[in-house]
């Protein structure tokens, strides 16, 4: 068993947190490119048929729920220091390594206003927040698919459509950045359509974007690309831009285009499917109506519309029950709103669930998740009170072990049997929290005791 409060207690108390975790893994032979000096541990059951997962060792919960977890499962992993004072220590430099793991990878984003203590020793905020936007920069991620219920969403990034001021407005040539008051790359915003297309292309699902063409500058070029990418393919496109966004901005879209590989758009001469051009505040209200109707789509997002569409997304199902509850209470009839909600067929809940997976445009695929209390739920442990007088829950560290089940299916595809084993531990860990949850570290050795760590 490992001593899991003795680490909490050493990141709360700033102490030597390196030490003690270097302590619990062994040092690994594996590298990301271009670091040949990264620090990567790694552990588990190796040596076997399962592709290895590199978690990230951020803050909180996310660090402990994560170091619990593995502990547990017995799967061949990679870990990469990324807590936030060592994020500080090494000036992000743990970033780039984590970003270039050569293999699937797991990013929790937690402390974004943590405070550290710098090479004086006073207390500062930490350096580059929670690390979310240059881990990015430096694995070179172009997007993240988040899926919930009908509605997924491919949100670009990073990709901020401001500029409504034309005469600072240029794309450089040499690099593709579109360049106004803010910088969104181009590239980035290619890639993006290119994965969108491919998805609706594949799935079936009607495709919406969601743009801001006439508004916004940078959207003029997303827009534009995304009418160049389908020319010559055979999307039905019904709802339509009034202008032609890349006739508007050819010469500038060329640019970007010349950058692109010479094989960007091999095969997609074969791709089709339904596309929808809504401007971006739009998609605000069809995704309630998609969500209501259980209409199966993909959303093209910007960066920042592409967030407000996963936060709407995450939050609103509770209002949407609530309403629904007020309507059986005025009518007199005495319901339970969430079994009637999952015997319409709909499954979103509060947003919690909702996965992320960031997509590079080389190398393996990033899965996300933001715990955003993480760090005062901690305390409550730490304060010897969980329940703080049976006021609350206790942590619930299921999302650890579904992110891990994504993370592995995704890494190893055709291995039907760690499914299968992993499908298991879901069963077991709902068998242990599904009626009064246990605290965090009773919960922890229930699961030791009942899940058979993977073997090969």
């Amino acid at each position: 068993m490992i001593d899991l409060i003795s680490i909490a207690k050493t990141e709360a108390s700033g102490g030597d947190l390196f030490g003690k975790l270097k302590a619990l893994y062994q040092n690994s032979d594996v590298r990301p490119d271009g670091y040949p000096d990264a620090v990567v541990w790694q552990g588990g059951s190796f040596g076997g048929t399962v592709n290895p997962v590199a978690h990230s060792l951020t803050d909180a919960y996310a660090l402990l729920g994560t170091v619990a977890a593995i502990d547990i499962l017995g799967l061949p992993f990679y870990a990469v220091p990324m807590w936030s004072q060592y994020r500080h220590d090494t000036a992000l430099s743990c970033l780039g390594w984590f970003g270039n793991m050569p293999c699937i990878s797991i990013k929790w984003s937690t402390a974004g206003d943590a405070y550290v203590s710098d090479d004086k020793g006073n207390k500062v905020v930490v350096m580059g927040k929670s690390g979310n936007a240059p881990l990015r920069t430096q694995a070179g991620v172009y997007c993240n698919v988040r899926p919930y219920g009908p509605i997924t969403v491919v949100r670009c990034m990073p990709c901020l459509p401001y500029s409504q001021d034309r005469p600072k407005f240029n794309v450089d040539s040499d690099t593709g950045l579109i360049h106004s008051e803010m910088n969104s790359p181009g590239i980035q915003m290619a890639y993006a359509n290119r994965l969108f297309l491919k998805m609706v292309h594949e799935s079936g699902k009607l495709g919406r974007v969601a743009m801001k063409p006439t508004q916004a500058m940078e959207d003029g070029i997303n827009a534009g690309l995304h009418a160049w990418m389908l020319k010559d393919t055979k999307f039905e496109v019904g709802r339509k831009y009034a202008v032609d966004p890349y006739e508007e901005h050819k010469d500038n879209i060329d640019k970007i285009v010349a950058l692109l590989p010479k094989d960007f758009k091999a095969g997609m001469e074969e791709w089709g499917g339904q596309i929808e051009q809504h401007i971006a505040d739009t998609n605000y209200g069809l995704l309630l109506w998609d969500l209501i109707e259980k209409r199966e789509c993909i959303v093209l997002a910007t960066d920042l519309d592409g967030d407000r569409l996963t936060d709407l997304l995450a939050d609103v199902s509770d209002p949407l029950r609530n309403f629904a509850k007020r309507v059986m209470d005025q009518t007199g009839q005495n319901i339970n709103i969430n079994t009637l909600w999952s015997d319409m067929g709909y499954t979103t809940g509060n947003g919690r669930d909702m996965t992320s997976v960031m997509h590079r445009t080389n190398g393996p695929a990033i899965h996300e998740q933001t715990l955003g209390s993480a760090d005062a739920m901690l305390l409550r442990l730490l304060d010897g009170d969980e329940w703080v007088n049976g006021t609350k829950q206790p942590y619930d560290p299921r999302i650890h072990f579904v992110l891990i089940r994504d993370a592995y299916i995704d890494a190893n595809p055709d291995n039907e049997s760690l499914k299968n084993w992993l499908d298991d531990v879901l069963e077991i860990f709902d068998s242990i929290y599904a009626v009064n949850r246990p605290g965090f570290i009773e919960g922890y050795k229930q699961l030791k005791e009942k899940i058979t760590p993977w073997s090969d």
